[in-house]
This record gives C-alpha cells, structure tokens and sequence, in this order.
C-alpha cells in the first residue's frame, strides 16, 4: 500500500467535514433556494453541528462543527494552544482507527509544523521526509508499520487553517 493509500480514511472524514462546512454555510430563503449565509463562519463557530456520516463513510464515524467531536482522541492529536476548532471527525471502530481536525491559529506556518512535529514525535512517530506539497506546507509521520499522520497549513492574512488527520491503532486513539 502507498503512502497516499494510506491517508484514505483520514481524508474521507476531512471531506465529510468540510462538506458540513459548506452546508452550515447556506440558509434556506422562503422559496426554498439555498443562499449564501451572510454569518456562516461566525454560525459555524458559534455553534456545533453533527454530521451525518457520508454513505462512504464508517456508520461508526462521527463529526462535528465548531468543537472536538465526542470521544476525540485528543492526546493523540492535541490542539495547539491558541487555536479555534473548525471541524473534527473520529472514528474509533474502523481499522484503522481515523481522526480528522481542521483548525485556524494567529500563528505562522512553521510554528503550527513545529508544535505538531514536537507532539507527534514525543508519541513515538517519525517525520517523512518532505515539507510541501505544491505551495502547501504538508508533513508526514509514521509510527511502526501501519499508523499515519498528515498535517498540512495554508497561511492567510496571518491566520493558519490546519488540517491534521491520523490513521492508527485503535487504542492509539486515546
């Protein structure tokens, strides 16, 4: 299996959250027609949403908007001080088991890389050689054969949006 195949369930969860997203972002008018929410990022923090899984998604996944989803395994992922939630989604009955967290910090690029870097290797993972993926910071790591990390940064007028998403063991998901 490649490195990418190995991102699959991760990136699964991440789209289903950033489908959420989308859809916290429209309103209904009275004729029924979707419309852009004038307030849709400030709905989305101010409130937390969860998703119902995808059709391609574990039924055992769960995902929620604006918060760290119930029973995230924040240990293994821990949020970097100073950062807002943007979606998170987990699902520990899969194999393996998938964790996904978007989040936006008043940081730079590198020091959200550097925070990760430090919490994932103090667990025992590895950094894959490799920063960028096109123009977006992108890090990987491993932990023994089968147990991935991917963590990629987009910088903004001074704000990262962070995703981070994991496919381990089920009792790393702790």
């Amino acid at each position: 299996m490649t490195a990418i195949g190995n991102f699959r369930p991760a990136g699964l969860a991440a789209l289903a959250a950033a489908a959420v997203l989308a859809l916290a972002a429209c309103s209904q008018t009275p004729s029924g027609q979707a419309e852009p929410s004038q307030s849709a990022s400030v709905a989305a923090t101010q409130s937390s949403l969860t998703a119902s899984p995808s059709p391609s998604a574990s039924p055992h996944t769960s995902a929620t908007v604006g918060a760290v989803v119930a029973g995230f395994p924040q240990q293994l992922l821990p949020l970097m001080t100073g950062a807002s939630v943007v979606s998170s989604s987990f699902d520990k009955a899969s194999a393996p088991a998938t964790a996904a967290l978007v989040g936006t910090v008043t940081a730079p690029t590198a020091s959200v890389v550097d925070f990760y870097t430090k919490a994932l290797e103090g667990q025992g993972f590895k950094a894959v050689p490799g920063d960028k993926v096109g123009g977006v910071a992108s890090k990987d790591f491993v932990r023994g054969d089968n147990e991935t990390v991917n963590l990629s940064v987009v910088e903004a007028a001074g704000v990262s949006t962070f995703t981070i998403g994991a496919n381990v063991a089920a009792e790393s998901a702790k």
